[in-house]
């Protein structure tokens, strides 16, 4: 990478990690902190109040994210975090479950993540944004991992309404530092590989192994949040910690869930067995979900389901992307990602509202019945998926000077060793490729590419 390209992906990592915490710091508090509240007859209500965030994000990513095609990437960038920390301060500032739903309305409604992305592909070259895009990927993941510990902490020190005070100010430092560290792209453009092309919307809503992963990733993230309606009562009366303690359980299974995903995605990309690191995580996730559903009344058996819920967590969120990036048509890839990431704040909501009102009905049970058949009906989708290729994609720039025929190259490449699927689009003067991860022929690739400069 150049240093413009370090400079712009650490940064956009930082903007994206500093967005993220503010959502997931008060995750493990919110159900605690909620039903505190003046209007909290019920669950539900509070169900709804965590999981309206998602809702918005979900209806506003994509067209926000095509609309800056249109009128500049940091222009929406600025509009959604000052939405989101104006959400973050009214968030702070209610005394009842309804204007806490507002204020996580408002909050929602700064749905920059496909923005952010597009930003980034403006600012890489082709050749290294793969890796720009794990370092962004890398910031979301150990954000996660430290907001599920530091949350707990946070909320006893400052309050769950002083958590959100400080996402409103992380938000307004995101603000400044979009203004003075992120670079000015030179030009703006759409990009396969990050935006949303309608034109190939109805391909890849049609494929049937895309749908697998969009429900997989829908019935992750929406059991994610029925259980941090739930666990947080959990721990605390079975276990008799407050919640500023819950860190004390959060922190060993979150670790153990990272140490033990590490070796698991090696040996699923190394040799070629993501399918099966992948059921068997689904399969581990479907057991944890029925385990805490029989261990609700011991403390212990749940930190124990909790550790073994994590390592399938972070399998799946790591292997979930590399599945997508390796089954969407090479041309439709940020397509592909636009519908996961929609799917995904779906089931955010959903998860939070079945949550809410299962556990205001039915009790932990309940929920957890519900999470368990989740898993189940995603274990069988899974058993029954294609086994991806073992392959990679790869992107190159065609210069402004490149005389050839588009046709011409793309049939020259797709002989080459190793390479599976090409697309050459000269409109964003680009060659997207999908090769093999063990040998393919790289400077071949590239002399063809270079080859009537």
């Amino acid at each position: 990478m150049t240093a413009l390209e370090l400079r712009a992906s650490l940064g956009l990592a930082g903007i994206y990690a500093l967005r993220m915490l503010g959502m997931f710091l008060i995750l493990p508090v919110f159900a605690l902190y909620a039903e505190t509240l003046r209007g909290a007859d019920n669950h539900t209500l509070i169900g709804i109040a965590l999981g309206s965030y998602g809702l918005v994000q979900a209806l506003l990513q994509l067209p926000l994210g095509m609309l800056s095609d249109k009128v500049g990437r940091k222009k929406i960038i600025y509009g959604g975090l000052l939405l989101f920390a104006a959400g973050s301060f009214i968030a702070a500032s209610a005394d009842d479950i309804m204007m806490l739903t507002v204020g996580r309305i408002i909050q929602g409604s700064g749905a920059i993540s496909a923005v952010i992305t597009a930003l980034l592909a403006d600012l890489t070259r082709e050749e290294v944004r793969t890796r720009a895009m794990a370092i962004i990927g890398m910031s979301i993941g150990s954000t996660f991992a430290v907001s599920l510990v530091l949350g707990p902490l946070l909320a006893r020190y400052i309050g769950v309404d002083g958590i959100f005070v400080l996402t409103g100010v992380l938000s307004l430092l995101a603000l400044l530092g979009v203004w003075r560290i992120i670079p000015d792209p030179v030009h703006s453009s759409f990009h396969s590989d990050t935006g949303t092309n309608t034109a190939r919307l109805p391909a890849v809503l049609r494929n049937r192994e895309l749908q697998r992963l969009n429900f997989g990733i829908f019935a992750l993230h929406a059991a994610q949040m029925a259980m941090f309606v739930t666990i947080p009562f959990a721990l605390t009366s079975t276990g008799g910690l407050d919640k500023s303690q819950h860190w004390l359980v959060y922190l060993p299974v979150v670790v153990a869930g990272f140490v033990l995903m590490v070796p698991a995605i090696i040996y699923g990309e190394k040799k070629a067995k993501l399918k099966q690191v992948f059921v068997a995580a689904v399969a581990l996730m479907t057991t944890a979900q029925i385990g805490m559903a029989l261990a609700l009344s011991s403390f212990w058996l749940i930190v124990l389901w909790l550790a073994l819920y994590f390592v399938a967590f972070n399998i799946l969120e790591a292997t979930l992307p590399s599945l997508i990036s390796k089954i969407a048509p090479a041309d439709a890839k940020g397509t592909a990602i636009g519908v996961y990431n929609t799917a995904q704040s779906f089931g955010l909501f959903a998860g939070a509202v079945a949550g809410g009102w299962l556990y205001s009905h039915h009790g932990a049970l309940g929920v957890f019945a519900f999470t368990s058949v989740l898993m189940l009906a995603w274990l069988l989708l899974s058993l029954t998926m294609t086994p991806p290729k073992a392959v990679k994609s790869q992107m190159f720039h065609i210069g402004e000077q490149w005389q050839g025929d588009a046709d011409t190259l793309s049939r020259q490449l797709a002989s080459q060793r190793g390479v599976s699927e090409v697309v050459v689009l000269l409109g964003e003067r680009v060659a997207y490729l999908k090769v093999s991860q063990q040998d393919w022929d790289e400077a071949a690739v590239k002399q063809l590419i270079q080859a009537t400069y």
